[in-house]
């Protein structure tokens, strides 16, 4: 087996094509030991002993890793990282679409430092673009596609403070359906669009699914009237998202949740599309486009998963990302099409114990701690599975560690798990996928996709364009990343 990984390494010829398509994978909270957990868990799952399982993102020839920390924190967020590998600048907690002259939930230091996004320069390109996530279209992730936002929890105006509303700013709702021209929205987040009191139309007795505008619009309605024209689909449940055709469909928006949809466990196939589901509706919708389309992708309840310390929940759910990611490849070509899988952030899960092999990634380990209790081979660093009772720790001898519903324990008591700040993998194939090499800033990223498919300032990939980009308001970290890009460009051509 080494040989033959060998001769495929030695066999490999760079593709160096521009990108017409770029799918981008973003695991919110995948951190490398999700990634080892997930993949023992495919294996197991497919009655396997699991360690030596492939999974469809290890396939990806091209690996590197992302420092993750933003301008004002050793352990980043969401925002902050998003506003990083999408916008292409690293900046404060909390913010999205920002730079770091933003500060956290005051309104009036965003303006004049919005920074736009790689699904932006793909749009302005000509191209279409979409977002997929299993959270609310208006989370940090996503968000950071499409909104300039000082707090990344300013998802309706009821969020919003009345001085940000007086000194002008948005909410990131408003700014979904106004800022970017977006071909393609999934995930959920109804409750954010429509106004105090609108009912929920799956739970309409359920008070806190009720529209929560204080402003009366119904977005929704809005979304629609800006579509006049064009065939775009508004969507709220399965049996409409699969009558949808994407060989028709100009527009989708497919919002099955008042807040984030349901865990993959939790799942109701007859009632909610999976993951993988939603990722193929995207890409056919998409990839019509002759000029090529950006999809953002995020597997983002794995890190909701984990905050709540419940790390079966959060391996299913990076199991079903895996498969969304098989189905993007099965959708397009590899010569056309760049994909990027990362992760934003990692989490404080541990993989201890010796287990033996096979043994499951959800059981205890064959030894016992010092204190003759037994213990999970995954644990977390801190969370709400601390217990202490009388000076000692629970005993599980006798408790289902596999149950999706168990919580792991944990060394710090915290009501929901922090984000740890390790760096995480960036896994890359197609189009020069090898920019995607070494450790870099995750800042980066933004700059090497746009470069692959010359999408935004820096169009020198392109037949005839060999000037550098127009460098406007150029930072230290402009220049360090444009740094790493021409060493990256210059590995290339030496081994080319």
């Amino acid at each position: 087996q080494a040989r033959k990984t060998l001769q495929a390494a030695l066999d490999r010829k760079l593709n160096t094509n521009v990108a017409k398509n770029i799918l981008f994978f973003l695991g919110d909270g995948m951190g490398l030991t999700t990634l080892t957990a997930a993949r023992i868990l495919k294996g197991q799952l497919e009655n396997q002993p699991g360690e030596e399982t492939v999974m469809t993102m290890d396939t990806f020839p091209n690996v590197g890793l992302a420092k993750t920390y933003s301008v004002d924190f050793q352990v980043a967020d969401s925002a902050a990282t998003a506003t990083a590998y999408l916008c292409g600048v690293k900046t404060n907690l909390n913010i999205v679409g920002v730079n770091a002259a933003g500060r956290n939930g005051v309104c009036r230091t965003q303006k004049g430092n919005e920074v736009t996004s790689i699904l932006k320069w793909a749009k302005d390109a000509g191209k279409s673009v979409g977002i997929v996530t299993t959270t609310r279209v208006q989370h940090a992730t996503p968000a950071g596609s499409y909104a300039h936002s000082a707090s990344r929890t300013w998802y309706s105006d009821a969020d919003m403070p009345d001085s940000a509303k007086t000194d002008g700013c948005t909410d990131i709702s408003f700014q979904l359906i106004n800022n970017t021209d977006i071909d393609v929205i999934i995930g959920g987040g109804r409750k954010y669009m429509t106004p105090t009191g609108t009912k929920d139309p799956e739970y309409p007795t359920d008070y806190f699914s009720n529209g929560e505008r204080k402003d009366g619009r119904d977005l929704i309605k809005e979304w629609q009237n800006l579509k006049t024209g064009k065939v775009a689909h508004y969507v709220w449940n399965k049996a409409d998202f699969d009558a949808v055709d994407p060989e028709t469909t100009d527009y989708l928006m497919a919002l099955f949740e008042p807040g984030d949809l349901r865990y993959e466990e939790e799942r109701d196939p007859s009632t909610d599309p999976s993951i993988i589901e939603t990722t193929e509706k995207a890409i056919r919708i998409l990839q019509k486009n002759p000029k090529g389309f950006f999809l953002l992708v995020e597997g983002g309840r794995i890190d909701q998963a984990h905050h709540a310390g419940r790390a079966s929940m959060a391996l299913h759910e990076a199991v079903a990302f895996d498969r969304a990611i098989a189905k993007g490849l099965e959708l397009t070509e590899e010569h056309e099409t760049l994909t990027v899988v990362m992760a934003d952030h990692s989490q404080p899960l541990t993989f201890n114990g010796f287990p033996f092999r096979g043994n499951s990634i959800l059981g205890k380990s064959p030894l016992w701690a010092s204190d003759m209790l037994p213990y999970t081979t995954l644990m977390y660093g801190n969370g709400p599975g601390h217990k202490i009772v009388n000076g000692a720790r629970p005993d599980i001898r006798n408790v289902d560690t596999k149950s999706k519903d168990y919580i792991q324990q944990a060394a710090v008591p915290v009501d929901t798990t922090t984000h740890s700040g390790e760096d995480v993998a960036v896994l890359a194939r197609g189009p020069m996928a090898h920019l995607f090499q070494g450790v870099n800033e995750q800042n980066y990223i933004a700059h090497a996709m746009g470069y692959a498919a010359c999408v935004g300032a820096d169009l020198r990939h392109c037949e005839g364009q060999t000037t550098p980009p127009l460098r406007l308001k150029q930072n230290k970290q402009t220049t360090k990343t444009n740094t790493l890009l021409k060493l990256a460009l210059l590995s290339a051509l030496v081994l080319s």
